[in-house]
């Protein structure tokens, strides 16, 4: 299946993401390395597992996130009708647990938040770009490829 950038998603639109998601993930980055630290020693051993894991699920969402708009970026400007594998869909991550966060400093319970956030909005995008080009019919398709390729 080939999914390219629809005409509302455009260049400014991918952009924006990705500098959002740049400027949570150094965010989180600052936090969880350095920051959390005096938070850590505060915690309960369970806690402080958590407290990992939670991390390394923001981490793996927002690198997600920005692997794919940076594959978007490639396909609306290098390759149009490069075929979208498995590979460069964006990936499941796992979910947080509510019963778990509520347990962790507000920093943390915020910058987990904005990362499901914007998890989220991507995936809706990407969803709206596969719906979009499966709409087309296969007369359609076929058409819009020969017109890319020329």
């Amino acid at each position: 299946m080939s999914v390219s950038p629809a005409p509302a998603v455009t260049a400014k639109v991918i952009n924006a993401l990705y500098i959002e998601a740049m400027v949570l993930a150094d965010e989180a980055r600052a936090y969880f390395d350095l920051h959390s630290r005096d938070s850590r020693n505060r915690m309960t051993p369970l806690q402080r597992v958590g407290f990992s894991c939670e991390s390394l699920k923001v981490t793996t969402r927002l690198m997600h996130v920005v692997a794919w708009l940076l594959t978007q970026r490639a396909l609306a400007e290098n390759a149009p009708s490069v075929d979208v594998s498995r590979s460069q869909r964006l990936g499941n991550v796992a979910q947080s647990e509510v019963e778990s966060t509520s347990q962790l400093p507000i920093e943390a319970q915020q910058l987990i938040a904005a990362s499901v956030e914007l998890y989220a909005r991507v995936k809706w995008l990407e969803d709206e770009l596969v719906s979009e080009e499966t709409k087309l019919s296969p007369a359609r398709r076929l058409q819009s490829r020969l017109m890319e390729a020329f």
